[in-house]
């Protein structure tokens, strides 16, 4: 009887804790639910009177003229995205099929721990790293240099989830490809990386996101510019930039398209999580067909 009471008394005790447990992790959530929602709410209301055609199409204007926008901001954001992009896909890939296939031994588990490392090295110091590289040798800014900062801001998570994605195609796929002739490289590049594509673009996607509202390379690097600038040769504007720039100067209006801009890269971020998200369910449906 006695040993029966104490088991209902632990019993009894361990709901009340795993309640208050319960109750305190729903309300953490709702706090950080709401903070994000009143931030996002502050966003809208200060930055929505910006957006216009105008505003999205136009040059930055001197100050006291009316009007002007960040169009030379967002096609520079294009533009050194995709050259990032266009770096950081191939040895992403690469890599992670590397670590995939060759998962084992010294060289791929320093390759995890480089890349584990990257993945925390301040942004600022990145910019750093590539204004010394690429931008004080040849004594002059760019876009290009703005890509290579925003490329080793991508390749950490890019290699370990396409390890990950390539890792987690159910081996009978791989055997079936072997079993047929092909050779364990090709058994990979041609069966393995389309299954796991879905995946893959998740990260990329996750990675883009990570690195377009990024301020702190750009200082470094692409340093803004007033005009359009195509060249990645040259300096460029950058919405990031553009956004830092006028959120710290004394002028109104400045101020007011520092909100536009942030909204802009806020609804970027979104349409690119959500983005993901809907890439990743359908990576997750594919594994269990």
């Amino acid at each position: 009887m006695a040993q029966s009471a104490f088991k209902r008394r632990n019993l009894a005790r361990r709901r009340i804790v795993g309640g208050l447990g319960v109750g305190l992790a729903l309300v953490c959530a709702i706090i950080g639910a709401a903070c994000l929602l009143i931030i996002l709410g502050y966003v809208i209301v200060q930055g929505a009177g910006a957006l216009n055609r105008d505003f999205l199409t136009q040059l930055p204007h001197p100050v006291g003229v009316p009007g002007g926008g960040v169009g030379n901001g967002i096609l520079g954001t294009f533009i050194i995205l995709g050259i990032a992009t266009a770096m950081a896909v191939p040895i992403g890939l690469l890599t992670g099929i590397y670590l995939s296939l060759f998962g084992r031994g010294p060289i791929p588990e320093a390759l995890r721990f480089l890349s584990d490392v990257l993945s925390g090295v301040p942004s600022i110091a990145i910019g750093l790293f590539a204004y010394a590289v690429l931008v004080a040798p040849f004594k002059h800014f760019s876009a290009f240099s703005a890509s290579f900062a925003f490329m080793m801001l991508m390749l950490p998570l890019l290699v370990r989830t396409s390890e990950q994605a390539i890792r987690s195609v159910p081996q009978t796929v791989r055997e079936g490809a072997l079993a047929l002739g092909m050779s364990n490289f090709r058994a990979t590049v041609r069966i393995v990386i389309p299954t796991a594509m879905p995946a893959i673009v998740t990260a990329l996607l996750l990675a883009i996101a990570r690195v377009i509202g990024e301020t702190a390379p750009l200082l470094f690097t692409a340093f803004g510019s007033q005009f359009w600038e195509s060249n990645p040769n040259r300096p460029m504007a950058v919405l990031a930039l553009q956004v830092f720039t006028y959120a710290i100067s004394p002028y109104p209006s400045w101020q007011a398209q520092a909100w536009g801009g942030a909204l802009l890269l806020i609804g970027a971020v979104f349409v690119l999580s959500l983005g993901a998200r809907l890439m990743l369910r359908r990576a997750m449906r594919g594994l269990e067909a």
